[in-house]
């Protein structure tokens, strides 16, 4: 039973998510993240990045962790959707002629003035980091939001790794110039569709707490708070 999941790159991070199973207890998280953690020193990695319930906070301090945050999980039955018509056009970046310093560009633009508080990526890394998640065709995942020609926002939807049915976005965001016109619930919805195709059966969003303009949306399109988690980090130089 696979109680976290777990992003890594060779040497620089581990992004590692707490998987909630009813049929766990806390004891089995205990002993499956205590060898996580001690894998993670043992390969000498930078640093690791972890979102767990904060019930687990205390004991995560006593390891040498700092809290960054907290984010909020929404979740959507993707059945009961209906696809909405709007003056905003979606595209995939495989399949434009937009390149990819573009679509960086525009990524970057997207997270300025964000609330989320757990950047932890330079647009490079973020654009690195595509493949490694995403696979080969990571350009198809990568959607671009235009009204009258004109890019309003981005969205990078993909079913996750391991979770059969389970849709997430890598990332989401509309650029500050179309913010508070109801962009963001209109290009959500798109996003929502895209899902749908790629056969995903349900959808889980999650963002910072703080992130109210993402909760607003999430519950526009009908999503409901499924959980609460802290976002956790330590540095290889800690002591574990």
């Amino acid at each position: 039973m696979k109680l976290f999941s777990t992003i890594k790159k060779e040497k620089e991070y581990w992004l590692v998510d707490q998987v909630k199973r009813a049929q766990a207890h806390e004891r089995d998280y205990e002993e499956e993240f205590q060898g996580l953690l001690k894998d993670w020193n043992d390969q000498e990695v930078d640093y690791l990045s972890l979102l767990m319930d904060d019930t687990y906070e205390a004991r995560l301090v006593k390891k040498g962790f700092h809290k960054v945050s907290v984010i909020v999980e929404y979740t959507l039955d993707l059945n009961t959707i209906q696809r909405q018509k709007s003056d905003i056009s979606p595209f995939v970046l495989a399949a434009c002629e937009m390149s990819d310093e573009t679509f960086a560009n525009l990524y970057e633009q997207c997270r300025s003035g964000s609330a989320n508080k757990n950047n932890l990526f330079t647009i490079d890394q973020i654009m690195e980091s595509f493949e490694l998640e995403l696979g080969p065709n990571w350009r198809y995942h990568c959607m671009i939001f235009q009204k009258e020609g004109e890019p309003v926002g981005i969205s990078i939807p993909h079913i996750e790794p391991g979770m059969r049915g389970e849709g997430r976005l890598f990332y989401f965001g509309i650029l500050p110039e179309w913010r508070d016109k109801g962009m963001g619930t209109v290009c959500h919805q798109h996003t929502l569709d895209a899902l749908k195709e790629f056969g995903a059966t349900y959808y889980v969003g999650s963002t910072d707490a703080a992130n109210e303009a993402m909760i607003r949306i999430f519950e526009k399109n009908g999503c409901v708070l499924r959980d609460r988690k802290g976002i956790y980090r330590i540095d290889r130089l800690s002591t574990v």
